[in-house]
């Protein structure tokens, strides 16, 4: 049997920030941030990690599944932005859950960490080797933007959303798919300079600002349209799928120029596409499950859906999911 979605739900923090609060700060108006990025406003969360963004959700996904937290066997915490490099984020969730009889790790795959994280925990699932998995998919992205960079600090928003992982009832519903790719000749494109191994934290990595994010926009920007555009049509394709077929195209929230540009090689119109990056901003792993969760909460995902879930990052990473919904609305 595959795996499958049973509960899910996502968690934001509750202080906005508008294209206004970034004009007041940087040169730069709403229309110049709108018309590139297609975002009007984002969350940043004022205190805590990346922890306490999964908390909150994770626990309402427990309370929506019926479960206690000692079911849990397996948590996957996909993040950039770990509380710390060691424990794991994962470690940290389970003891603030109070999850007692769970392994875990941490995932490392940018904006794609959440589509890696469905690919691992669904194998897990349907290898036997877990029953029942918390996958998070959460970043604090205020922790590493340089807010006096126009080019990047107007791009990225905090927030989580988990997802738990089971077997799914039917053959014909669960995750039936994937395809998955990573490049490290992105590297100089997008990463950040200081803060790892190659380049420790030291008075030098902290005046001269290495431990933020760097970002070439248009190398991104022309290898994000490509590769979502073209892993999406893949998925399509290796399964027979036609632009009528698909109930739901759930992409990485980046760029609505991105967005747009993979639903029109997929031959599908936006009224298909989930989008909500005009809220929330890049929440880089958190965006594709908060998607999902807004989706299933509005009552918009019917039990046989076809579902791809699509995203692009940094290594780069990118990659794409066929999903066929196994929870009525």
């Amino acid at each position: 049997m595959p795996a499958t979605i049973t509960a899910l739900a996502h968690y934001l923090p509750p202080d906005v920030y508008t294209n206004e609060w970034f004009a007041k700060r940087l040169d730069t108006n709403d229309e110049w941030i709108f018309s590139r990025t297609g975002i009007k406003e984002r969350r940043f969360a004022k205190d805590g990690g990346t922890s306490d963004l999964i908390v909150p959700a994770a626990q309402e996904v427990l309370k929506r599944r019926g479960i206690g937290p000692e079911e849990i066997d397996c948590i996957i915490v996909c993040t950039v932005t770990p509380d710390h490099f060691f424990p794991s984020t994962a470690a940290l969730v389970q003891r603030k859950l109070g999850v007692k009889n769970a392994w875990g790790f941490d995932l490392s795959a940018a904006c794609s960490g959440f589509v890696f994280g469905i690919i691992t925990a669904c194998k897990l699932v349907e290898s036997g080797a877990a029953q029942k998995i918390l996958l998070c998919g959460s970043d604090k992205m205020s922790s590493i933007i340089n807010f006096d960079d126009r080019a990047q600090a107007v791009l990225f928003g905090d927030g989580a959303g988990v997802c738990l992982i089971e077997k799914s009832n039917d053959d014909s519903l669960g995750m039936l798919d994937f395809r998955a790719y990573l490049d490290g000749a992105g590297e100089p494109h997008l990463h950040m300079v200081a803060g790892g191994s190659f380049k420790p934290a030291s008075e030098e990595t902290v005046k001269n600002k290495e431990h933020y994010i760097v970002q070439e926009g248009q190398p991104v920007f022309k290898a994000a349209v490509i590769g979502m555009a073209d892993v999406s049509y893949e998925i399509m394709e290796r399964n027979n799928l036609k632009a009528e077929d698909i109930a739901w195209l759930i992409p990485h929230q980046a760029n609505l120029r991105i967005i747009s540009a993979t639903a029109n090689r997929m031959g599908i119109g936006m009224d298909k596409v989930m989008v909500n990056i005009e809220k929330y901003g890049n929440t880089t792993a958190g965006t594709i499950p908060i998607c999902l969760s807004e989706l299933y909460e509005n009552k918009q995902l019917k039990k046989g859906d076809n579902i791809v879930l699509s995203s692009f990052g940094a290594g780069f990473t990118w990659g794409a999911v066929y999903l066929k919904w196994n929870m009525n609305d």
